[in-house]
């Protein structure tokens, strides 16, 4: 009995310490950064998704970091996002002190994937702090769209279609292949930096099929629709708590790349084709953008950022402001980002052979 008691005396006495000591401690963990200037670093052209990503909460970011320093967006684009993230790879925290950070996106994420050889990055080397999930919406012209028939694609399978792409070892591969599923000709038009510059494309005739992510279609692509100029065909859906393919909560009044291709003949939602497809939608989307801290960031410079995106998502505004911006899909910190980076940069063995060899097969991209 007199162990037990004693047992119980220490417990308390050492809960009552911690309790003491961990406001200071969380007060010691705060970098400050008055006076000094975040340089948000973007891999792609400011008319893209990432952009309007980060341009949503370099503003909030500003407001909830200890010191409220400007945080400036720049952009680097090049190389399908692979030169700013090979640029951010030679950052040392040590050098910045905690005023650069950098945006990924599925399209920085892919390369890496793929073992695409222009890539001088990894993602084991960053430091987390937010994980920000997202969808996709594929879209046409309105003479194109009145061709399918509820969600069958197959009349549109004899037309030629142009289509602006980043590149296809990037996200563009997640539209490529699924459109190669339902048997539509799609030329892709490569090199464009950013997904903005495929929608302007689309927007001048110069191409006729498109697809943006959440963010870059409620603010670039609604206007189309709401002006008659653009038609939406499918989004690529979202996963549910089992990982099935549901209905992309942000769009629930449209199908899904699964119901048209269930309803379009030749595509198949099984197999090793279809199993490719969703592992690399699962890889790029569900955590298609994060905010990294660079090699060698301090446990209290990732404490400090990652307490200033919690605050953000705490705000009684945010879930109203973020929809309208971003759609509605997690925003994730800590351990949460951390899994949901894990899910991002990796994929099973055996989609990754599928897509290396088709896109060898498709569009003579070596990877091997």
């Amino acid at each position: 009995m007199v162990l037990k008691k004693l047992a119980r005396q220490m417990a308390l006495s050492v809960t009552c310490v911690a309790g003491t000591l961990l406001p200071a401690q969380a007060l010691a963990a705060d970098l400050d950064l008055s006076g000094k200037t975040v340089e948000w670093v973007i891999p792609f052209s400011e008319t893209g998704g990432s952009a309007k990503w980060a341009n949503f909460y370099a503003p909030l970011l500003s407001e909830a970091l200890p010191g409220q320093p400007t945080v400036v967006v720049k952009f680097m684009p090049g190389a399908g996002s692979t030169k700013g993230a090979n640029w951010f790879q030679n950052q040392k925290f040590g050098d910045s002190e905690g005023t650069v950070i950098f945006g990924s996106s599925g399209s920085t994420q892919f390369p890496y994937l793929l073992g695409d050889p222009r890539v001088r990055y990894d993602y084991k080397d960053w430091n987390v702090v937010l994980a920000s999930g997202t969808g996709g919406v594929a879209y046409l012209p309105p003479d194109l769209a009145a061709k399918m028939s509820g969600n069958d694609a197959g009349a549109l399978k004899e037309t030629d279609f142009i289509y602006g792409s980043q590149g296809a070892t990037r996200l563009d591969l997640v539209p490529l292949l699924a459109w190669e599923m339902l048997g539509l000709n799609v030329e892709p038009v490569f090199g464009i930096k950013g997904r903005g510059d495929g929608r302007l494309m689309f927007e001048r005739g110069e191409a006729n099929i498109d697809y943006q992510t959440s963010s870059s279609y409620l603010k670039g692509v609604t206007p189309l629709v709401e002006a008659g100029t653009a038609v939406p065909m499918m989004s690529w859906g979202a996963l549910d708590s089992d990982g099935n393919i549901v209905r992309d909560p942000t769009f629930p009044d449209m199908p899904t790349f699964k119901e048209v291709c269930e309803a379009t003949e030749g595509c198949e939602t099984s197999g090793e084709k279809w199993d490719a497809w969703k592992a690399f939608f699962i890889a790029g989307f569900p955590a298609q953008k994060m905010v990294f801290l660079p090699n060698g960031a301090t446990q209290d410079a990732i404490d400090t950022y990652s307490k200033a995106f919690e605050a953000v998502k705490a705000r009684g505004d945010f879930a109203e402001i973020s929809a309208g911006r971003l759609g509605k899909y997690p925003q994730m910190t800590g351990a949460e980002a951390d899994a949901a980076l894990k899910s991002a940069t990796e994929v099973p063995a055996s989609a990754k052979e599928f897509v290396v060899g088709w896109l060898q097969e498709r569009y003579g991209v070596s990877l091997k």
